[in-house]
């Protein structure tokens, strides 16, 4: 099966999906709200930031100063647009799995009931 169209390999680690999809249901998000909601170390949320906005998918904005500083994120539109492609992208793996998927195991566990009954069989004409 060929990747979609859509794909997106920056966005796809769940870290940064994560990221993204929070980002996503809002205009802008603060720094400590992003952290706190995804349970990430203030490191591992800075370093996922810069990778999205190096990408152009995020906009980063400090405010004030001293104690007062603020850090508040938001998606760009090219953020946005790619986020919702991987979506889509996503989707259709999904949906490309379906009905063939779903019967492959239920096809697998009537073969091994098959299997053990044929076993139970043997060994019942056996006694």
């Amino acid at each position: 099966m060929s990747t979609p169209s859509g794909f997106d390999e920056l966005i796809h680690p769940s870290t940064r999906l994560s990221v993204v999809a929070l980002l996503a249901a809002t205009e802008w998000a603060d720094f400590p709200f992003i952290r706190d909601s995804l349970s990430l170390s203030d490191s591992a949320l800075s370093k996922q930031l810069h990778t999205l906005e190096e990408a152009g998918y995020l906009e980063i904005r400090k405010e004030g100063g001293g104690r007062n500083r603020r850090t508040k994120v938001r998606l760009t539109s090219r953020g946005r647009i790619a986020f919702e492609g991987h979506v889509a992208a996503l989707r259709a793996i999904v949906e490309g799995a379906g009905p063939t998927a779903a019967a492959a195991p239920a096809t697998e566990s009537a073969a091994a009931a098959s299997a053990t009954g044929q076993q139970q069989q043997r060994a019942e004409a056996g006694r």
